[in-house]
């Protein structure tokens, strides 16, 4: 009698937490960005990618548990000006018609400090895959209103975009170039569990 009542105790607090459990997320679009800045000139010119996708694996304290991969489509860069857009979408650097997507995939976690760690990956732009090293800061995890279980992180890096096969550009009078070749990409994540 004693192991049938723990039986059904244990089983009881499985059901009644699934979302402790459950550390695969998939990222909310419409709470997340895909930023990117880039110097033009004299000054810096930001933009993002408006269509993504993508998936993570979150467990606090367990940063060996962590993964992530995602999807960019490479059409959906919009940097607020409707003819520089349809220039990056142009052979001259993303050419979206050969090279549709950009993709992200983790491949381990390093320098876990609290709530900052380093997460490497492959990133794929313009058919050219390269590992790069992200500052990524993990926001936690949580149930929103409505009762679903949510995580979040922020990650940062710098490429040069030569690096992918990017390489267009113009020299100005003065010699300098018009456009610079780091780009800093800043990645806002939200995920949900579905």
């Amino acid at each position: 009698m004693r192991s049938r009542v723990l039986a059904v105790a244990l089983l009881a607090s499985v059901l009644s937490a699934p979302s402790a459990w459950a550390t695969s997320y998939e990222i909310d679009a419409d709470h997340s960005t895909v930023g990117f800045k880039i110097r033009h000139l004299f000054s810096n010119t930001s933009g993002e990618f408006k269509t993504f996708s993508g998936k993570f694996d979150y467990v606090p304290g367990k940063p060996e548990e962590w993964k992530a991969e995602a999807t960019i489509d490479a059409a959906s860069i919009d940097t607020n000006v409707a003819k520089r857009d349809e220039h990056l979408r142009s052979p001259d650097f993303f050419d979206v018609k050969k090279y549709p997507s950009l993709t992200f995939k983790s491949t381990q976690v390093t320098d876990v400090d609290g709530d900052k760690a380093k997460l490497h990956g492959l990133l794929t732009i313009h058919g050219v895959e390269k590992p790069v090293v992200l500052d990524l800061v993990a926001h936690g995890e949580g149930k929103d209103p409505w009762g679903g279980a949510r995580s979040g992180f922020t990650a940062t890096v710098k490429i040069n975009r030569k690096d992918f096969g990017l390489e267009w550009n113009k020299a100005l009078e003065t010699g300098q170039l018009m456009v610079g070749e780091d780009v800093d990409i800043t990645l806002e994540v939200e995920g949900v569990v579905k």
